[in-house]
């Protein structure tokens, strides 16, 4: 058998200091810490000495930014494929809840009806479709080595879901998906055999501590 491994990282922290939901608004860039994880999550593959032969992003800048130094450190050219882009929501540009945020017009209360499709953009199974097409054209460009594809949360963690069989609407304070994570997917020929979750730049992350295991 064939053993082919594809890594879903999500980029890095985005600059972001009025705090909207961006969602797929151009523009939107890493922060100084976002490319600090960016170099240390290329860092982390490569001192583990991962057979990495292909990166993969989606079209927007914070993805095609967190690739950057993988392709630069393994001498690789970056390929885009729009299919893992973040999914479409109707409260881009805008602040989301209520209070001073969006939920407080009336006009945007018929966007959050159905917290199952969901009512408020692209549905969820809509974007596993179009991630697992994704996943299987990367597993097939590279069968017998890895390929990182850089994506989003939201269409990381619904991939993961979808192939560890659980239901695809959840509570998103529940997603196992921190920034610059990796949800790491194995194959066996064409068969999906396990699928392992890490956080190389924990320490980094908003709230972590600076102390380690502290």
């Amino acid at each position: 058998m064939v053993s082919t491994t594809v890594h879903l990282l999500r980029h890095g922290e985005v600059f972001n200091p009025q705090g909207v939901l961006y969602g797929r608004l151009p523009g939107y860039g890493l922060s100084e810490l976002g490319h600090e994880m960016a170099r240390r999550v290329a860092k982390h593959l490569v001192d583990q000495d991962r057979d990495v032969v292909r990166v993969v992003a989606s079209p927007l800048q914070r993805a095609q930014e967190t690739a950057a130094p993988l392709v630069e450190t393994l001498g690789l050219e970056l390929a885009t494929d729009d299919r893992l882009i973040e999914a479409q929501n109707h409260f881009e540009g805008l602040t989301f809840g209520v209070g001073e945020g969006s939920l407080k017009h009336p006009k945007h209360w018929r966007h959050v009806w159905n917290p199952f499709l969901p009512s408020w953009g692209e549905p969820y199974t809509a974007q596993v479709a179009r991630m697992r097409a994704a996943v299987e054209d990367a597993r097939r460009a590279v069968e017998g080595h890895e390929i990182v594809l850089v994506s989003h949360q939201l269409p990381v963690w619904l991939t993961r879901s979808s192939f560890e069989g659980r239901r695809l609407w959840h509570d998103p304070r529940n997603r196992q998906c921190t920034l610059a994570s990796l949800t790491s997917l194995t194959f066996e020929d064409d068969r999906f055999v396990r699928l392992h979750y890490s956080e190389p730049v924990a320490d980094l992350l908003p709230g972590a501590s600076p102390v380690p295991g502290a």
